[in-house]
């Protein structure tokens, strides 16, 4: 924020007891975020004071709180009074809201509260459509687990098909190549019985000669 150390201290103080006093103040969104830790931290001593059964050890707290914030009335005010409603927290005891940009100079504006235990915070709402596309996406993806077996088994079943188609075309050519060798092997046998006929033919012209 381009402070010096005591400036910083002095602004922080002073913006711990208005919201110290009101409950919520409006600031930059800056002085806001600068503030959280810096109020938080006396919200701590004070729950901490109250824990303690001794005067001492409580009358220590308080005065270390007042060491950062410079009012007796805020703090006896926070220890005295508000420190119940942190009893059942166990932190984050402020809240930023961001406001948009001021007119002017179009700083970040902010609105910085304290929150009680019994407050149930803010969330966020959800996006719209969002069960709906989660919905679908489970549904595909069950429609996707039970097709795939069924992938599967038509597969297997037009493998079988193919596979029972391709048995007879094998047994076609096998009786084919079973036909082929057995006309060459009568070939083969006529054709001896042909050469034996002929030199027969040929004597019995010879003889004709002769007479």
């Amino acid at each position: 924020m381009g402070l010096t150390r005591e400036h910083r201290a002095a602004m922080l103080s002073n913006m711990s007891v208005s919201l110290i006093t009101h409950g919520r103040i409006k600031t930059t969104l800056a002085k806001a975020k600068a503030l959280r830790p810096f109020v938080e931290k006396v919200v701590t001593k004070a729950k901490k004071a109250a824990a303690k059964t001794e005067k001492k050890d409580k009358l220590h707290l308080r005065r270390l709180a007042l060491r950062d914030v410079r009012d007796e009335a805020a703090i006896s005010m926070l220890f005295d009074e508000k420190v119940s409603e942190f009893e059942n927290r166990p932190g984050g005891y402020t809240r930023i809201y961001k406001l948009g940009q001021r007119a002017g100079d179009a700083a970040e504006m902010a609105l910085i509260e304290f929150v009680k235990a019994d407050d149930p915070g803010y969330k966020k709402p959800k996006k719209k459509g969002s069960k709906a596309k989660k919905a679908s996406a489970s549904a595909e993806a069950t429609a996707d687990k039970a097709t795939a077996p069924a992938s599967v088994e038509e597969a297997a079943t037009a493998e079988a098909e193919e596979a029972a188609a391709e048995e007879p075309a094998d047994e076609t050519k096998a009786e084919a190549v079973e036909e082929a060798a057995s006309t060459t092997a009568e070939a083969v046998e006529e054709k001896p019985a042909a050469e034996a006929e002929t030199p027969a033919a040929e004597d019995e012209s010879t003889e004709e000669k002769k007479a």
